[in-house]
C-alpha cells in the first residue's frame, strides 16, 4: 500500500535514438518531478536540453544503485517525486533500475510506469519473425564458452529469441548461434534503431554471419538480434509446455496452492508418473510465472 502524501517514483522511457520520440507525457513528468535519477547525467542532459527541461539530476547506475536507493526513498518520504531514466529506452530492461524499483516498492511507495521506447519491442515490430510469443534474453555472456552454454540451453526454445549484443561481439555471437541453432535458422539483426544510420538485415543465420564478415558497418552501433524459435513437430505440440499434454501443469497448479513447492512437485510426479526432477523444474517455472503476475 502506498504511503499517504508521499512522493512517487516514475519509471520514464526515453528515446533510443531519435530525440523526437520522447512522449508528451514523459516530458511533462520530467518537468514536474523534483529530481531525475539518470544512468549518465551528461547523456540525459542532452535530451533534457533538447526538450527544455531543467530539472536537477542525480546519477544512478549499476555501481551506485544500491546506495542511491536509500537517498531516493528518503526524498519520497518527504513528499518529493523522482523520475528514473536510463541512457536510452525503458529503465530496468537490461539497464539500471531494477534494484531501485524493488526497494521503492518494498518501502511502500507508488511506482508509476511512463511507457515509451524499448529497443527489444521496436526490433520485434520490424523483424518479420513471429511476435505472438517471444523470449527476451538480454545480453549473452561475453565469453565464448559461457555464451555457447547459454545458447545450448535455448536450442529447443520455440519462441522468438530477442537478444542484445555489443557490436564488437556480434560476429562471434552469430557464429555461435549458427553452430548451435543451425545456419538455416531465420534471424534478424536490427542496428541503430531510430537513428540516422538505422539498418535491418533479415535472413538465415549463415547469411547474416557472412554479411558480418564482409561488411564493417554491419557490426556498428546498438544492436538487437532476433532469432526464430526452434521448429516444433506435432509431437512437441501434443506434449505441451510441461511435456505431458498439460497434465503436469494442471496438477501442479492445484497442489502449489496448498503445499510447499518441493512437496507439491513430488506428489505431482507420483500422480502423473513423471520424473521427480522434471516435476520440480516445472513447479519452479509455474511458481515464478505466478509471482510475476501477482
Amino acid at each position: 500500500m502506498a504511503i499517504e502524501a508521499a512522493g512517487r517514483l516514475y519509471v520514464v522511457a526515453t528515446p533510443i535514438g531519435n530525440l523526437g520520440d520522447l512522449s508528451v507525457r514523459a516530458r511533462e513528468i520530467l518537468l514536474s518531478v523534483s529530481l531525475i535519477a539518470a544512468e549518465d547525467t551528461r547523456h540525459t542532459g542532452v535530451l533534457l536540453k533538447a526538450h527544455g527541461v531543467q530539472t536537477p539530476q542525480m546519477s544512478l547506475h549499476d555501481h551506485n544503485e544500491h546506495d542511491r536507493a536509500g537517498d531516493i526513498i528518503e526524498r519520497l518520504r518527504q513528499g518529493a517525486s523522482v523520475a528514473l531514466v536510463s541512457d536510452a529506452g525503458t529503465p530496468a530492461i537490461s539497464d539500471p533500475g531494477f534494484e531501485l524499483v524493488r526497494a521503492v516498492a518494498a518501502a511502500g511507495f507508488e511506482v508509476v510506469a511512463i511507457p515509451g521506447p524499448c529497443a527489444a519491442i521496436a526490433a520485434l515490430s520490424i523483424g518479420a519473425l513471429p511476435t505472438d510469443r517471444f523470449c527476451f534474453e538480454g545480453f549473452l555472456p561475453a565469453r565464448g564458452a559461457a555464451r555457447r552454454k547459454r545458447l545450448q540451453s535455448l536450442a529447443t526454445e520455440a519462441r522468438t529469441l530477442v537478444l542484445y549484443e555489443a557490436p564488437h561481439r556480434l560476429r562471434e555471437a552469430l557464429q555461435d548461434c549458427a553452430a548451435v541453432f543451425g545456419g538455416e535458422r531465420s534471424a534478424t539483426v536490427a542496428r541503430e534503431i531510430t537513428k540516422m544510420h538505422e539498418m535491418t538485415y533479415r535472413g538465415p543465420l549463415r547469411e547474416l554471419l557472412s554479411r558480418a564478415a564482409a561488411d564493417a558497418d554491419f557490426s556498428r552501433g546498438e544492436i538487437v538480434l532476433l532469432i526464430a524459435g526452434a521448429p516444433q513437430t506435432p509431437a512437441d505440440e501434443d506434449r505441451g509446455a510441461d511435456g505431458h499434454g498439460g497434465a503436469l501443469d494442471r496438477v501442479l497448479k492445484i497442489l502449489l496452492a496448498e503445499l510447499p513447492l518441493k512437496q507439491a512437485a513430488s506428489l505431482a510426479a507420483r500422480i502423473i508418473e513423471a520424473r521427480d526432477n522434471e516435476a520440480y523444474k516445472r513447479a519452479l517455472v509455474l511458481k515464478q510465472e505466478s509471482a510475476s503476475q501477482s
